[in-house]
């Protein structure tokens, strides 16, 4: 039987940053006591993104930020009146879930992966959703 969904809070301190949740998903994994099943990791938010990439070279994250740039610049003339067209549009490009399988008590990433909350109209309070099941 599933358990009820974990949410936490973070706070970003830029207006757009990867968060990365890896630390935070595998603490939540121990102390839930379930050893094998599916994380789904959920982002309620219509302005940021989680995805899954890599964690070593920092470089890679403005990269993959100044491509979401250039993909959707903030000088198109958009019509969204809150005026944060651009951070919704990312934020469809990246997604809003990612479901992880939980193997052994742990996530299986790959040897580089990392899961990462991506702020796209920050500084802002946020909330992330998990929930475990076990199989």
């Amino acid at each position: 039987m599933a358990r009820a969904a974990t949410v936490f809070e973070l706070h970003t301190s830029r207006e757009n940053e990867f968060v990365d949740l890896t630390p935070r998903l595998r603490s939540l994994v121990e102390k839930s006591g379930v050893t094998d099943g599916t994380v789904v990791v959920f982002c309620p938010h219509t302005t940021a993104g989680l995805t899954i990439q890599e964690n070593t070279d920092p470089e890679l994250k403005r990269d993959i930020l100044g491509a979401l740039e250039s993909m959707v610049p903030k000088d198109r003339p958009y019509r969204h009146v809150e005026g944060n067209a651009p951070a919704h549009v990312k934020a469809m490009l990246l997604g809003t879930s990612c479901t992880l399988v939980l193997d052994g008590g742990r996530l299986l990433l790959g040897r580089w992966q990392a899961v990462y909350f991506v702020e796209l109209d920050g500084p802002r309070d946020r909330m992330v959703q998990v929930k475990i099941f076990p199989s």
